[in-house]
């Protein structure tokens, strides 16, 4: 298997892991049945390379089609645009393929694959592709194919990508002419059909692969002859009058159950009122309610985007409601409802659109452009209705909340209005529930819905596990506490750790009788409290002085408990325990088995001021609706339940007082000096309200029910306005060494420890698992996040004198984050000869972000104040080094990270 081009792809691409699976499987596929590149296969050949491949993939039973195609099944929403990227990379680098075939099922997926092909877009799927930097791959399209034909022989393009929709190469046209791409061109001297099927090096990479299984699409792509066929889709199976029949040909399936659990894809949910009863309501009324609760969701959800986006310091996030109307006659009067003012006051008015084939010309273009744009913050559209229209390809991030008010069965009602809405904004989950949810509004099929979900074969309950199948006996994870090696070594612990066969060699304890791990013991509780002792013990360094063994040594006196009395005496009886011996060689292992990690405060001293400035609060997408019913939701794949609003609390006197006392919840609002602002922005808030709801009551209840969803809005913009000052910062090491944490790893039963020289085979599962064979780190295992962090490993053992991957809590250093503090704790801790080291490998792509940033700047400013500590004690100097993890090679020495150090800004 080409394993370093999978590896070097999967980096620059940074594929995720469900794609990263799925490019080694492709490799290992090519490794497997070298025929599937050679030209003019035979049919004989065609039949071995299935067998072989058979052996390979325990799912694929036939190519179904003239030549080798592979079916890569990935959920909607884990990216396969860029999968084919990733394809198309490898197949040239590894394999030295030029041309390549990507069909597209419609206009809507064409266009867009055309975009994400292109260099300097937004999307673009070689972004970080050495090979293609100088010159990107040619793009031919269904559009231009006949001028580019001129230039075939000239084109300094590695590759040639030709991108078409498959009515290209099917269509018939009038009077029984061949399309246009099978008629002859003057410029190749055949077709440039009969061109690509003349290629020796044609790989057909079919997006949606599902919609190309009807004869004529058949029949076309087998006639283009390619070496080899790549599918891709989310629905791997050919609907028929008699149910579903699945692909023969999947080599890869990754569900949708996989990518919800994984946090790939938004989590559904379907939503209802409580004791909703739709029996008992003319079909107008529950439909009338589903609008309205929808808009109530939709509302929330806006808010709670805008407050994500204000206390992260991300890019805001715009949602829009989709209605799913039952024909076009039915949309065009959703639509009147929607705009009009008995409808929310008129709200929506201009920021709904209409989509189906009921618009032509002018108004099918108009419809067509705001469609496209509607991420867009810009773009007015809130509310799009639609009819069987919006297909595979319609790639969205911001669609929350869905109205279904089309008849359909359960099942088929959520997979039709899922698969539209499940890509993440951020491309992450948040652990927000609002921004990583999608609402379904089903009121009248709520029950069935649940119930649907709850079955065997539901597709949102539904695992395949064929990616990271587990090794035998490795279903049963269990929590492993790991103790440092000081305990071991000291006799006071027995290794149960299991090590790899060729590990390190295990030092025999220090103290052997029970006496004097009895002793031990005692010790080092009485070093321990030397921790906050900074004046007698800077560092533990200090423990080597004679003078403080002695006072160790008479503390472990008093503390120790007396010695068995009821020995007999003679001969066999214990000598006296030499306790100035037992402390001399304890605090020798100490000092050799630990790091001194000093506890370090930034405390403001004299004066203290802080506050938040006055501001004008942005309001600005923020319609609250009041509200008669709560509404209770469930998610579809965990079963749990959230109610969207709370009940009536208590009624405030003054309006601006729900905010006001919601807010001086938070530990950093003071009411008594901030009062006067608080009581501003709420009023603001209050005035907001009275602009578009109709009476006094409207206000109420949303100030009411909505007070906690308000106060974080508010709260979120406060704190771009928060001051606080100080006549001087004081740095107090209050600590002038710490323990070595025990980290928790969760692992797989009976699994086996891995020597961290060995690479492991499969990368993408370097995070479940544990090494071990460490000579000079301070943990007997440990777990490495990436594959680069193990080969810094490597340079450890090798350069430096100890290191440890410290635990949570082990230095308790934080980083700003939006409003955020969150905890920092760097990848590596080492010592060396002359420095500290405090280290952080990072992907070269991410060095720019925000979060390496203020890690950064923390972790460098900790070691600047360790650092200027160390110079009165006599210590080392620290260093924080931000290492780019592509120059992490085995070539290099420790020290030549140093050009690597950051300093504070």
């Amino acid at each position: 298997m080409s394993q370093r081009e999978v590896n070097a792809i999967t980096g620059r691409l940074s594929l995720r892991a469900p794609q990263a699976e799925s490019l080694k499987r492709l490799a290992a596929a090519l490794e497997a049945s070298p025929l599937m590149l050679k030209h003019d296969r035979d049919d004989a050949e065609l039949a071995d390379v299935l067998k072989v491949l058979q052996g390979e993939f325990a799912t694929l039973q036939d190519f179904e089609r003239a030549f080798p195609s592979l079916c890569f099944a990935l959920a909607t929403g884990v990216g396969k645009t860029r999968l084919m990227g990733a394809f198309i990379s490898y197949l040239y680098a590894a394999h030295g393929i030029k041309h390549f075939f990507v069909l597209a099922p419609n206009l809507t997926i064409y266009d867009k694959l055309i975009g994400d092909f292109t260099p300097n877009t937004p999307k673009y799927v070689f972004k970080g592709v050495a090979e293609f930097a100088a010159y990107p791959p040619e793009i031919i399209t269904g559009d231009n194919y006949e001028e580019r034909a001129q230039a075939l022989g000239d084109l300094l393009s590695p590759v040639t990508i030709n991108i078409f929709n498959i009515a290209k190469i099917t269509s018939e046209v009038r009077g029984g002419k061949a399309p246009r791409i099978k008629r002859l061109s003057e410029y190749i001297g055949e077709s440039y059909f009969d061109y690509l099927a003349g290629l020796p090096d044609l790989v057909l990479l079919m997006d949606e692969s599902h919609r190309y299984r009807a004869t004529a699409g058949l029949r076309a792509i087998n006639d283009l002859k390619p070496l080899l066929g790549l599918e891709l889709t989310a629905t791997p199976f050919v609907e028929t009058t008699k149910g579903p029949v699945p692909f023969k040909n999947v080599v890869m399936d990754y569900p949708l159950a996989r990518a919800m659990e994984d946090g790939f894809v938004k989590e559904p949910a379907v939503v209802t009122q409580r004791n909703f009863d739709a029996k008992n309501m003319p079909p107008e009324e529950v439909e009338r309610v589903k609008l309205q609760d929808g808009v109530r969701m939709h509302e929330a959800t806006k808010v709670e985007l805008k407050t994500y986006a204000r206390s992260n310091g991300v890019k805001e996030v715009k949602p829009f409601m989709l209605v799913i109307a039952r024909d076009t006659t039915h949309a065009a009067a959703l639509l009147a409802q929607l705009q009009s003012e008995s409808f929310f006051a008129g709200r929506y008015r201009n920021k709904v659109i209409q989509v189906d084939s009921s618009k032509t010309g002018a108004e099918e273009e108009e419809m067509v452009r705001k469609l496209l744009a509607v991420e867009s913050v810009n773009e007015p559209t809130e509310i799009v209705i639609h009819v069987n229209m919006l297909k595979e390809g319609w790639d969205v991030t911001n669609l929350y909340t869905i109205v279904p008010l089309r008849a359909a069965n359960a099942r088929t009602l959520v997979e039709q209005s899922i698969g539209r809405g499940l890509r993440l904004p951020y491309g992450r989950r948040t652990g927000v529930d609002a921004v990583d949810r999608l609402s379904i509004i089903a009121h009248d099929r709520f029950q069935e819905i649940i119930d649907d979900a709850n079955k065997a074969d539901s597709p949102i309950k539904l695992k395949t596990l064929i990616l990271d199948v587990p090794d035998a006996g490795d279903d049963r994870p269990q929590s492993v506490t790991v103790a440092p090696n000081l305990s071991v070594a000291l006799g006071l612990a027995v290794s149960t750790t299991p090590q790899p066969d060729h590990g390190a060699p295990v030092t025999a304890p220090v103290f052997t009788t029970e006496r004097e791990r009895q002793a031990a013991a005692v010790v080092m509780e009485v070093l321990a409290s030397y921790e906050v002792k900074t004046q007698d013990a800077p560092t533990r360094q200090a423990f080597l002085v004679p003078e403080l063994q002695a006072r160790i040594a008479e503390a472990v006196r008093e503390k120790l408990p007396p010695a068995q009395a009821d020995l007999p005496l003679g001969e066999d009886a214990a000598p006296e325990l030499d306790l100035a011996s037992v402390v001399r060689r304890a605090v020798d292992v100490v000092v050799k088995q630990t790091i001194d990690i000093p506890r370090i405060a930034v405390v403001p001293k004299g004066v203290v001021t802080s506050g938040f400035k006055p501001f004008t609060l942005d309001l600005s997408g923020l319609h609250l609706q009041p509200k008669d019913r709560s509404l209770v939701g469930q998610n579809l794949r965990d079963h749990k339940q959230f109610t969207f609003t709370a009940q009536p609390g208590v009624v405030e006197r003054r309006l601006e007082d729900y905010i006001v006392h919601t807010l001086i919840d938070r530990d950093d609002i003071d009411y008594v000096t901030q009062s006067s602002l608080l009581y501003d922005l709420a009023g603001q808030m209050v005035n907001h309200l009275r602009s578009y709801l109709s009476d006094e009551n409207e206000v109420r209840n949303v100030l009411d029910l909505d007070r906690q969803l308000i106060a974080d809005n508010i709260y979120a913009q406060m704190q771009a306005h928060f001051y606080e000052s100080a006549t001087e910062y004081a740095v107090e090491v209050r600590r002038g060494f710490t323990a070595l944490k025990e980290p928790t790893y969760s692992v797989g039963a009976g699994q086996a420890v891995r020597d961290f020289r060995d690479t492991p085979e499969d990368l993408s599962r370097i995070k479940q698992m544990v090494f071990g064979g460490f000579n000079h780190c301070l943990y007997p295992l440990q777990k490495f996040d990436s594959d680069t962090e193990r080969k810094f490993a490597v340079l450890l053992e090798r350069d430096s004198d100890k290191w440890l991957k410290p635990a949570k809590g082990q230095f308790q250093m934080f980083y700003k984050l939006g409003v955020e503090q969150p905890e920092y704790v760097p990848d590596f801790v080492a010592e060396t000869a002359q420095y500290l080291l405090m280290v952080e490998t990072k992907a070269r792509n991410e060095l720019g972000s925000d979060e390496v940033k203020a890690k950064a700047q923390a972790g460098a400013l900790w070691c600047k104040h360790a650092s200027e500590h160390a110079k009165t004690t006599g210590a080392k100097p620290w260093k924080y080094l931000l290492v780019p993890h592509d120059t992490v090679t085995a070539d290099k020495r420790l020290t030549d990270f140093l050009s690597f150090a950051e300093s504070p800004r």
